[in-house]
């Protein structure tokens, strides 16, 4: 009974809001246990890579307030001086707002790779696992933490508590010549035994298929670090390791 309630509940929570908080809806895919009609992901409108845009609107506040702030008091009230006013109140809202979205800044993951796991990865590399690569390796904005719905739906974030922080992604090849993507969190109040459990880890394979077997390491106690890796399983059917 308590196997079929946590699939159940599992379920329940697959079938909730699986979307980013914000975005529009683009190609989608539809994970092999998730109810028809919902998807693993959403795209998004744009996407922001390469430079923070906290940073940037931050900066433009400053040099609008500065720039403004000299301009009235070298101008002596004259229209020039109005002019210099105006950008000093428009200054201050593009500061706060900058300030605001440094706050509700998600920095991109660290991708550890190597020439042989770029060159695995362009060759093996599924639908799934690109778009997750690609959701996490921009910024983001007004989320809890990466994979915040994923973590959710597989029941991995406890009520109450904070989300798994993604510290991580590494891709390399396996000895059989397929991608092993592995997924490294610093879980404080998820306990291992939770991210372990048989029925939990058979649904990763599920959740990030198809074609995949995946796997739970326990990367580092005192830091507690713990990963998800992802192994390709090319045409063959796809297990599941303890």
């Amino acid at each position: 009974k308590s196997n079929k309630l946590l699939n159940k509940q599992l379920t329940t929570r697959l079938s909730n809001d699986l979307t980013m908080r914000w975005g529009l809806k683009g190609p989608q895919i539809t994970p092999s246990d998730v109810p028809e009609g919902k998807t693993l992901r959403d795209t998004v409108p744009f996407e922001i890579r390469g430079f923070s845009l906290p940073l940037v609107v931050f900066t433009t506040g400053i040099i609008l307030t500065a720039s403004s702030f000299v301009g009235f008091f070298s101008t002596d009230g004259s229209a020039d001086g109005a002019v210099s006013s105006l950008g000093f109140v428009y200054g201050i809202p593009v500061f706060l707002i900058g300030l605001s979205l440094w706050y509700a800044e998600i920095p991109p993951v660290e991708v550890i790779s190597s020439e042989a796991g770029d060159r695995i990865w362009n060759l093996k590399a599924t639908d799934t696992l690109i778009k997750v690569k690609l959701d996490v390796t921009r910024h983001r904005y007004g989320d809890d933490a990466h994979l915040d719905s994923t973590l959710d739906a597989l029941g991995l974030k406890l009520q109450s508590k904070k989300y798994p922080k993604l510290i991580s992604l590494t891709q390399e090849e396996t000895e059989d010549g397929e991608l092993a993507f592995t997924l490294t969190f610093q879980s404080l109040d998820t306990p291992y035994k939770l991210w372990v459990e048989p029925e939990r880890v058979a649904r990763y394979a599920k959740f990030f298929g198809p074609n995949v077997s995946a796997q739970v390491i326990k990367v580092d106690a005192d830091k507690r670090l713990v990963a998800i890796k992802l192994i390709t399983t090319s045409n063959n059917s796809a297990t599941t390791l303890p």
